[in-house]
């Protein structure tokens, strides 16, 4: 969704009115939000509003006419930062993020703050300033050279470039510092994902005592095995566990962070029956809650789909209007399993021709870190196969894979879900994976069905009633596509409705609730030991 606003000194200096970092303090405003227990502090790489100009940003010579310059405003969409915005809207805290845009500094104040939504300005957003320098090699370096391939079992993909480490620490230390800016000794600090491992104990020794610091990893943690090969593995674990509440999406991944912590850092205490570790006078605790979506919004989309705009896509991309439809939604990513599942398709037809003309299936992918040799490698691959099965399976009318990489709005993405025969989502290993939820939760008509791999945290929830795929095993794979597609009406509205059941029992808005419970929970405990600073630490620093 965009909104467009015009640039004016108006705009901003109201902007800088509300871009206080402290956003509503009448308790009545306060008292209509979730039950956080203090003043919420969210942390992440990716913020939830970016402003960018229409056309080209106005230069020093232009000042005078920048009154005039339209400004879009890209808002959440999706995954969590569209389930946490209404969070920080109710509660009126602070979200602390990269800015990315190119107009984001010229609509903050001079401590880079600006109230959001547009419209509405219920929160303060908090922009940190990176250098490219900076984004190479804490993002696009460290993150996801090393802790990406890391986390997603791709040892042989890790690229360990000089002072990628360095950058990651600095840009952490930047987050740090902006927290400290905004948080007082009530404020629940709530960091995301892998960007800010180090973050944590940084926070720990800069913000009042009283305050609480919880993170939410998103992404798989690996084995031991595999975390051996993590460099700096020591100074990740001894930042995470600056934290008071640690969360996983499933329960493998909890228990592998507690087993890499007991084998590489010396001085930590786990007790796996209460899943805590005490390292350096504080104690972690480490839980697992499953992340939902925004199910109710995909049931609302996908229930008013214009189904002229469906058939305008089907025309766009010459998928005929009666053809059986299969759907992928990836980013390009080597994670994701797409050559497995191009390779599995492939067989399906070999197996099975008297599909061919009857069944498309359409993968939407999105670029992504394209600026990393394999992430362009990977995308040409794919690009290289779906042209290769389509030559060899094509007819003048009919082609067995649409592939497109085109922007598509929420709107007609929840119409394709709404389509699709089959839906698949088959990953070689993923955190949660969303797209199978937003799927289940757009299948309003109960005749969809989800292949889904058994390497996602969606299978967890979702597994006994979607068709369970090993991604690499294409002829197990093949079988499961025909199955899907053959399946009983009945079967099908049985599976869907049960998953529709789940998704819907745990979507976005209960993983926020329990995550604010097990937040309560750490936050009131009289027990919680303060963190020792640096002067008091005796631990040496460790290493993998």
């Amino acid at each position: 969704m965009r909104d467009t606003e015009r640039l004016s000194s108006t705009t901003v200096r109201n902007r800088q009115q509300r871009g206080d970092g402290r956003g509503r303090t009448d308790e009545a405003a306060a008292s209509d939000g979730p039950d956080c227990p203090g003043s919420l502090i969210v942390v992440s790489n990716r913020e939830p509003y970016r402003h960018a100009y229409e056309d080209e940003p106005p230069t020093d010579a232009d000042a005078e006419t920048a009154s005039d310059t339209s400004i879009s405003v890209d808002e959440p969409t999706g995954g969590l930062t569209a389930g946490l915005d209404p969070v920080m809207q109710e509660t009126s805290g602070t979200w602390i993020a990269w800015g990315d845009g190119d107009a984001d500094f010229d609509v903050t104040d001079e401590r880079n703050c600006v109230a959001v939504p547009p419209e509405d300005e219920e929160y303060t957003l908090r922009r940190l300033e990176l250098s490219e320098e900076a984004v190479d090699s804490y993002y696009y370096g460290f993150s996801n050279r090393v802790l990406w391939p890391l986390c997603h079992d791709f040892p042989d993909l890790i690229e360990d470039r000089s002072n990628d480490f360095e950058w990651y620490r600095t840009v952490n230390e930047q987050f740090t510092d902006a927290v400290a800016d905004h948080a007082t000794d009530d404020s629940v600090i709530w960091l995301q994902d892998y960007h800010l491992a180090l973050a944590p104990r940084m926070i720990r020794e800069s913000v009042p005592p009283g305050a609480t610091i919880a993170h939410f990893w998103h992404i798989p943690w690996p084995s031991p095995t595999t975390y051996q090969h993590c460099p700096a593995g020591g100074h990740l674990l001894e930042g995470l566990l600056g934290n008071d509440l640690l969360s996983f999406h499933v329960e493998r991944y909890a228990d592998r962070f507690l087993d890499c912590v007991d084998r590489f850092l010396p001085g930590a205490t786990v007790d796996r029956a209460q899943r805590t570790v005490s390292y350096d006078g504080g104690t972690t605790r480490v839980v697992a809650t499953s992340m939902g979506v925004d199910a109710d919004s995909y049931d609302r989309v996908a229930r008013s789909a214009d189904f002229e705009q469906v058939s305008s896509l089907f025309e766009e991309y010459d998928i005929p209007q009666d053809t059986a439809i299969g759907l992928g939604l990836d980013r390009l990513d080597y994670t994701k399993g797409i050559p497995e599942r191009l390779a599995a398709i492939e067989r399906f037809f070999e197996w099975n021709p008297d599909w061919r003309g009857e069944f498309t299936f359409v993968q939407k992918a999105t670029p992504s870190r394209t600026n990393i040799e394999t992430y362009e490698r990977h995308g040409e691959l794919v690009r290289s196969e779906v042209q290769r099965i389509n030559r060899r399976f094509e007819t003048d009318a009919w082609q067995p894979i649409v592939y497109t990489e085109d922007v598509l709005p929420n709107e007609a993405l929840c119409a394709l879900y709404r389509r699709a025969d089959v839906m698949v989502v088959s990953p070689l290993v993923d955190g949660m994976n969303l797209v199978a939820q937003e799927y289940v939760a757009a299948s309003v008509d109960g005749d969809g069905t989800l292949v889904l791999s058994d390497r996602t945290g969606a299978h967890e929830r979702l597994g006994s009633h979607a068709l369970t795929i090993d991604p690499t095993d294409t002829d197990g794979f093949a079988v499961q596509l025909e199955h899907a597609l053959s399946m009983p009406p009945h079967e099908r509205r049985r599976r869907m409705n049960t998953l529709r059941q789940r998704v819907f029992n745990g979507d976005i808005e209960s993983w926020m609730s329990t995550q604010f419970d097990w937040i309560r929970r750490v936050h009131g405990d009289p027990g919680r030991k303060r963190r020792r600073t640096d002067s008091d630490s005796t631990e040496p620093t460790p290493s993998v």
